[in-house]
Formats: C-alpha cells, sequence, structure tokens
C-alpha cells in the first residue's frame, strides 16, 4: 500500500539559543504519523525562509548550511528507498532511527587544529619548545584570517581543503600578510602537519598537498669575523647588566650554544670528557639532540666569573641570563659601543661559533655539526659555503702545489738541456 511520506526543515525557536540562534529541526511525516530530529545546525531565525526551507544568504556559511540541509535530505530519500527495497516496515520513527544510525559526522576545519595546538601545548617542554607552540598558534591565526578573507566564514568543512585551498592560502600569506618566503613556506607546511593527520584518521581521501612543492630560500647567515670578535672581548662596559649580556653571548660564540640552551644550562651540565678536559653535555631543546661540547679557555673563564653569581647559586644556573628580547635589546647597544656596524642578535653567536671560532680554524665539519647538535651535516654545510676565508686558504695550498709542480718541471727541463 502506498504511504504518504513528507519532509519539512524548520527552525525551531522554542529552543532558542543564548546567541540567538535556533536549531534547525527535520521533521518525518508518513502517513499521518510524524517525528522529528536536530540536524544539529543553527541558524539564524530572520535569515530562515519557512516557505523554502532555506537558510538566506550569499555567505560561505549559508551556502554551507543550505548544501548541507540537502545532503540530509537526500539521505532521507536513500534511506527511504533502502528500506523499500529490503521490504522493511516504513514508519516514521523507523526511518528517524536508521538516519540517526546512519549520520555522518562532519569535522571542520578550526577545531582540528585547535585540538592539535591543545596537544603540543601540553607537550612543551618535553617535545616541543614554547616557539614551536607559538608558530603553531600563530598558524590558526593567519588560517582563520584566510577563511574570512576568501571564503567570508569562521571554518570549513575539512573535507573542502583541496589543492586549490593550498595555492589560495600561500597567496594570502605572501600578498595579504606579507610574509617573506620562508614564513610562509613554514606556516604552510605547519598546515600541511594538521591535513596529514586527517588523511591518516581517513577524514581525507586525498592528500590535497600531493601535487605542492615549496622551497626555503637559503638566508645568509651574519656572523662576527675575528676582529669584531676580538673588539667586544676586550671593551670595558660600566653598566653591569650590559657587561653580563656580553659576556653570555661570546661565553656562546666559543660554545655554540643556543639561547635557551644556555639559559637552562646548570653546572651539572659540565663534566670531564674523554680527553680529561671539562666539557659541556646538553641536549639541545630545539631538537633534543645531543651536544657534547669542549670547553675553550675564553668559555671556561666566564663560567668561572659568573660561579658565585647570587642569582646563578640561587636558581642553580651557570649564568643570569635575561629574556632574549632584552639581550637582544641590549646586543644593539654593545654593537655600537664596540663599532660593530651588523644587526646583532643572540643567534648570532651560534653563527660565530660554526664559522670564526670552529671552521676556519680547521675544526672538521663532522666535528662541528655533533657539537652543534645538527640532525644532518647539511645543515651545517650552509657554514661552510659562506667562509670566503676558507676557501682563500685552500686555493692557497692548491697554488703552492702548482708552483712545487712547476719548479720540478723547470728543474727537470734543466738537466735535460
Amino acid at each position: 500500500m502506498n504511504k504518504t511520506f513528507t519532509l519539512l526543515f524548520y527552525a525551531k525557536k522554542s529552543k532558542m539559543l543564548l546567541n540567538g540562534m535556533a536549531p534547525i529541526y527535520l521533521r518525518i511525516t508518513i502517513d499521518s504519523m510524524r517525528t522529528e530530529f536536530t540536524v544539529k545546525r543553527n541558524v539564524d531565525p530572520e535569515k530562515w525562509d519557512g516557505r523554502t526551507q532555506k537558510a538566506i544568504g550569499n555567505t560561505e556559511d549559508i551556502r554551507s548550511l543550505n548544501a548541507y540541509l540537502k545532503t540530509v535530505e537526500q539521505q532521507v530519500y536513500d534511506a527511504h528507498h533502502l528500506m523499500m527495497k529490503d521490504r522493511e516496515e516504513i514508519t516514521a520513527a523507523s526511518l528517524r532511527a536508521r538516519m540517526i544510525g546512519k549520520e555522518e559526522k562532519v569535522r571542520m576545519l578550526v577545531p582540528i587544529i585547535q585540538d592539535h595546538n591543545k596537544k603540543v601545548k601540553q607537550l612543551v617542554g618535553n617535545e616541543f619548545s614554547p616557539n614551536t607552540l607559538k608558530r603553531y598558534e600563530t598558524s590558526l591565526r593567519h588560517t582563520i584570517e584566510f577563511l574570512k578573507w576568501k571564503f567570508n566564514t569562521s571554518d570549513i568543512d575539512i573535507r573542502k581543503v583541496d589543492h586549490a585551498f593550498i595555492t589560495e592560502y600561500e597567496f594570502f600569506l605572501r600578498s595579504v600578510r606579507k610574509c617573506n618566503n620562508n614564513s610562509a613556506v613554514k606556516y604552510i607546511r605547519n598546515f600541511g602537519k594538521v591535513i596529514r593527520i586527517c588523511v591518516a584518521n581517513g577524514w581525507l581521501n586525498k592528500n590535497p598537498f600531493a601535487n605542492y612543492k615549496s622551497h626555503v630560500r637559503e638566508v645568509e647567515r651574519v656572523f662576527l669575523n675575528e676582529e669584531e670578535l676580538q673588539a667586544m672581548s676586550e671593551k670595558e662596559f660600566s653598566i653591569e647588566r650590559i657587561s653580563q649580556v656580553r659576556d653570555i653571548f661570546l661565553f656562546c660564540c666559543y660554545t655554540g650554544l643556543a639561547y635557551i640552551d644556555v639559559k637552562q644550562l646548570t653546572p651539572n651540565h659540565i663534566n670531564f670528557g674523554i680527553d680529561g678536559e671539562k666539557w659541556i653535555f646538553i641536549n639541545r631543546q630545539k631538537t633534543d639532540t645531543r651536544s657534547n661540547i669542549p670547553l675553550l679557555p675564553m668559555a671556561e673563564s666566564l663560567i668561572n666569573k659568573y660561579k658565585n653569581h647570587p642569582q646563578c647559586v640561587n636558581e642553580g644556573r651557570v649564568f643570569p641570563v635575561l629574556s632574549n628580547q632584552k639581550m637582544n635589546s641590549y646586543l644593539k647597544e654593545i654593537a655600537d659601543a664596540c663599532g660593530i656596524k651588523k644587526e646583532l642578535t643572540f643567534h648570532i653567536a651560534r653563527h660565530t661559533f660554526a664559522t670564526t671560532v670552529t671552521l676556519t680554524n680547521g675544526v672538521s665539519i663532522e666535528s662541528v655539526s655533533k657539537m652543534l647538535g645538527h640532525k644532518n651535516i647539511r645543515t651545517t654545510q650552509h657554514y661552510a659555503k659562506i667562509l670566503d676565508k676558507k676557501v682563500s686558504e685552500d686555493m692557497k695550498l692548491l697554488r703552492e702545489k702548482f708552483k712545487l709542480k712547476n719548479l720540478d718541471e723547470e728543474i727537470r727541463l734543466t738537466k735535460t738541456f
């Protein structure tokens, strides 16, 4: 026997939410018997057209909502068709039960990123550094701004993230956010990590990054040469705080430690090495790789200078390290006082260790890589590329070999005649 079968979407104003939105319900009526259930979407009652059973407007949010309602409607008809095919008893209640059991969960992009960042935050100090968390949080803000800029929406179904989405996002970062190449690439890579999680969980059928390529451009690394290092070492400062910053910076020039690692350096990190001399044994916070660094005389004297400093004694630290922002601010004053024209930041100390202190003085690139805690020697090779002095010395040796070879040839020819 044929049965009457109707569907009706409506905004249920009797269950208005505190934000002024009303939940959308679907009413199923079969042979005058009806049931209803929420489709788990909300709408502004002022933007709901009861006659057409759709939201009114042209924004991405509205279009997405209406498309979702059409999908739900089709799912009901599909379920009804299957029940007829299987000769099941069809009632409003049985069709509702079938629908609720088969409802597909829609996953939105922003909550997925937020959940990822929440987990990163919980692992700060263990697997991640505070700066890593900060980068992921900035990436989230950029993503939200991009959704507003491109789609005029606050969120989007993860299934709508495709190759075009990625390329448009990159364009947004470069044009609207004015990110340089390397910053844009890093933010896209952060976003890519979240997408890989979605693919691994089966929330995406394919990876939208499959045919996407980006490249980090090599940045010229600034470092102090031997004369600048000497000028900073010999300069006298009347202000104790500036003198301390200079000393800690110099210590990192002679050890290669990054800011966060020297800040966390304790006497327990300093022990006798295989040669009977004092070494630093520490895991880099950024990569959690081991750095074993023999102490040069200059570095050891700076440690001794601060071993009785009240702050160091109270905190169990080797040096009284200020915030990175303050250290960089004082370094600018130090550079001016020493006649150094380069824009000094604390990380330049690490570059100086790799170049002026070690590679220039003949330390092998393998040893430098190990002391810096690099996971890949290619990272260390970037320093070797910029050492004109090392290139000059290598070519000087080659010239001497050619001179000797030519001299031997001249002697041989003289004896022949």
